[in-house]
């Protein structure tokens, strides 16, 4: 008999209907002779209703109230859930984070997961019931309710799962898998049987909205395979395995982007030790996260210092680049707010030459310029006019062939 942690999102449970559904799903798989542990989050839009609540109630909610706010509406979810079950005849017990022992620091808002209690799972597991468990919580050692930030019931079911030394944790959305790219924009693009947990951190890093980063690193740490599956379809999904399990050997998995980038260039400044560092610390002392950074030494005496940033932030760091730019008496600033990041994502570059060439060729037919470049061991990123964003992907995924992996076409979740 395995042991299936199985987690469902927002959209999955965001009616009475679709509960009643997951109920279903739950039994399906109890009826396949399984134990089952079930992760819930909010119902879809709950956590939003909640947040805009607190902020319009106060102009800075305090962090404890806000995480006691917001984490009750897995707990509504994970009640609801436990009735349907009832109703069909299916034994279920539910839990929040306190009554299970789901610890985690004492952050608010963003909590890291420290340590899972099992004992009382495995007690109501022996005694033939589903266990059902409100996502995105925990309960730190002040015996305060935290919350693990945007996405965090990923990592609840993941953490649930590696404690449980469960055979495999299932999550449970409104696609049919892990796709090559964003099929709104790429009806062609296909869904992926297999990918590796290097492929899919990459992906999560650059915006990839299935699964939460943290749920990946925790899954990839633990050796727990994690299968993406649509709650609404019977499709196979997504196996997130290790490198040598992933059956497809490709050379390319993914193309991932984001719309919400700025660009801002620093021209002409001093070519001396500390540049960078005083630069960036100046950028990050306003919390303002950098992504890309590219720097050309121009002559002995200056350099040029280029970054990317998320939009939102970009009025801001201009302001502090500008005035830097005063201090050092660079040249000039030179800036962009509208662009964006493209990205190439696969594990088959490791021994493959040619697939920067095939991808800037691809742009190039496409008369699209690469204002900035970023490689690592199985990526490579690009940043070009936002206006031609759509124009990349497509003519990327066609020179890479994705569209010939399968012939699925469902919502997408790549896009920042």
């Amino acid at each position: 008999m395995a042991l299936i942690v199985q987690k469902y999102g927002g959209s999955s449970v965001g009616t009475l209907d679709r509960i009643r559904l997951v109920a279903s799903k739950v039994i399906q798989t109890r009826e396949q002779g399984h134990d089952v542990v079930v992760v819930v989050s909010a119902m879809q839009g709950e956590t939003d209703r909640l947040i805009q609540l607190a902020n319009t109630l106060v102009t800075e909610p305090d962090p404890r109230e806000y995480d006691v706010l917001v984490a009750t509406g897995e707990q509504v979810s994970m009640s609801l859930l436990a009735m349907a079950l009832h109703d069909k005849g299916c034994s279920a017990r539910s839990f929040n984070s306190l009554q299970i022992g789901i610890m985690t620091d004492l952050m608010h808002t963003k909590a890291r997961i420290l340590d899972v209690k099992t004992d009382k799972i495995k007690h109501e597991l022996s005694r033939g019931n589903v266990v059902v468990i409100a996502g995105f919580q925990g309960v730190n050692a002040q015996g305060d309710i935290t919350t693990l930030g945007r996405g965090g019931s990923d990592t609840s079911a993941v953490a649930l799962a590696a404690a449980l030394k469960a055979d495999e944790c299932q999550i449970y959305t409104d696609v049919e898998g892990v796709y090559t790219t964003d099929p709104r924009l790429i009806p062609e693009a296909s869904v992926l049987t297999h990918i590796s947990f290097e492929e899919m951190l990459e992906m999560a890093s650059l915006g990839a909205k299935v699964l939460q980063m943290r749920s990946v690193e925790l899954a990839s740490k633990h050796n727990l395979p994690i299968r993406v599956l649509s709650t609404f379809s019977d499709a196979p999904g997504t196996l997130v395995t290790l490198e040598e399990n992933v059956i497809q050997k490709r050379l390319v998995s993914g193309i991932a982007f984001s719309r919400e980038e700025a660009i801002i260039s620093l021209s002409g400044v001093p070519n001396r030790a500390g540049i960078e560092g005083l630069i960036l610390n100046r950028v990050s002392e306003q919390n303002i996260e950098i992504d890309m950074i590219a720097q050309n030494a121009t002559d002995k005496e200056t350099t040029d210092f280029t970054f990317t940033l998320q939009r939102k932030d970009y009025a801001n760091t201009l302001k502090i680049i500008e005035q830097l730019a005063k201090e050092l008496d660079a040249v000039y600033v030179k800036s962009n707010a509208n662009v964006a990041k493209l990205s190439l994502v696969g594990i088959g570059m490791r021994s493959h030459s040619g697939v920067a060439t095939t991808m800037f060729k691809a742009l190039g037919d496409h008369d699209i310029n690469i204002q900035m470049i970023t490689t690592s061991e199985i990526k490579i990123s690009v940043v070009i006019d936002e206006e031609k964003l759509e124009l990349g992907v497509r003519g990327v995924h066609e020179a890479f062939e994705l569209d010939k992996l399968s012939s699925e076409k469902k919502p997408a979740f790549l896009e920042v």
